[in-house]
C-alpha cells in the first residue's frame, strides 16, 4: 500500500496535493526551502523539512525527508524561466543520488509539456521530445536521469499550463495589444485535475510510465483568453494576425488507457 507520501516542493501545487492526501488518510510530509516556512507548515499539520538543491549538492534535512516513504512526488520549481544560469539538471542529479541512498522505490517526477518543441505539432506520449532551448533541454535531461535510474521506478508527469485557485494566466495578458501566437492551441490543466491525476497514479500503482497531463480541449489562445477576460471583467487581449506559424498541441493516450482518469475541469 502506497500510504506514506513525501512531497518535495510544497508550493502552489504541492501544498494543495498534501492537503488532499491528508484528508484521504495518507501520511504526508514534504519540503520547502525555508526553515521558518517548514515550521509554519508543521504547525498546520503538514510535517515539513527544509531542503535546498544547489549545483554543489543537497542541503537540509534530506535524510528525514526521504525516510519512511512509499512514494516520493517531486515538484520542485526548476527556476529556469528567469535565465539566471541555474543548472537544474545538475541540482536534480544530486537529489537523485540522495534518493538512491534511501529506501524509496517509487517516484513521481513533475515535468512540463515544454519539453516538446512547437515544430513537433501534435504530440502524445508516443512522440519523443525534441527540446530546442536550454530550459527545455534541462527538463528533458532531468526526465532521463530519473526515468533511467534502476534504483527506483519513476513516473513522469508532464503538466501543461497550470491554473486554478488564485492563479489565472489571463491576468498577465489582459489589455495587452499585438500579442503573438493567437492561433496557437492552449495546452492547460486545472490544479484539481493535477491532483486527481497524481492521486490516481498512487492509487493504481502506475509507476514506470510517462503521462502528458493536459486537458483534452484546445481552444486557441485568442479564444481562451478573450473568454477568460470577459469572465473576470478584464480588458480582452488583442493578438496579431500571423501566417505559417508552428504550434504544438499536446494530448495524452495514457491518461485514459492506464489511469482511466476523467478530467473534472473543461476549458
Amino acid at each position: 500500500m502506497n500510504k506514506r507520501i513525501t512531497i518535495a516542493g510544497l508550493g502552489w501545487l504541492g501544498n494543495a496535493f498534501a492537503s488532499t492526501l491528508i484528508s484521504l488518510g495518507y501520511t504526508v510530509k514534504g519540503s520547502v526551502t525555508d526553515s521558518g516556512k517548514a515550521q509554519e507548515l508543521t504547525e498546520r499539520g503538514i510535517t515539513a523539512f527544509p531542503l535546498v538543491l544547489t549545483e554543489g549538492g543537497v542541503t537540509g534535512e534530506v535524510r528525514s525527508l526521504l525516510s519512511d516513504t512509499d512514494v516520493l512526488a517531486i515538484m520542485i520549481p526548476p527556476g529556469l524561466r528567469r535565465n539566471t544560469g541555474v543548472n537544474y539538471a545538475l541540482r536534480m542529479a544530486h537529489f537523485s543520488h540522495q534518493i538512491e541512498e534511501s529506501s524509496i522505490k517509487k517516484v513521481i517526477l513533475v515535468s512540463s509539456t515544454s519539453v516538446y518543441d512547437d515544430d513537433q505539432g501534435h504530440v502524445t506520449e508516443k512522440d519523443v521530445p525534441e527540446p530546442q532551448n536550454n530550459a527545455a533541454k534541462q527538463l528533458y535531461d532531468v526526465e532521463q536521469i530519473f526515468f533511467n535510474t534502476p534504483a527506483f521506478e519513476t513516473t513522469i508527469v508532464r503538466f501543461g499550463g497550470l491554473f486554478g485557485g488564485n492563479r489565472n494566466p489571463v491576468r498577465f495578458v489582459a489589455g495587452r495589444k499585438g500579442l503573438s501566437n493567437g492561433d496557437a492551441p492552449v495546452n492547460m490543466i486545472h490544479r484539481e485535475d493535477c491532483i486527481g491525476i497524481l492521486l490516481s497514479i498512487i492509487q493504481k500503482d502506475a509507476f514506470g510510465h510517462m503521462f502528458n497531463a493536459v486537458a483534452p480541449q484546445h481552444p486557441t489562445k485568442r479564444e481562451y483568453y478573450t473568454a477568460q477576460a470577459e469572465k473576470l471583467d478584464l480588458e480582452s487581449p488583442e493578438y496579431s494576425i500571423e501566417k505559417d506559424a508552428n504550434f504544438k498541441k499536446v494530448d495524452s493516450i495514457c491518461i485514459d488507457s492506464i489511469l482511466s482518469y476523467t478530467f473534472k475541469v473543461t476549458l
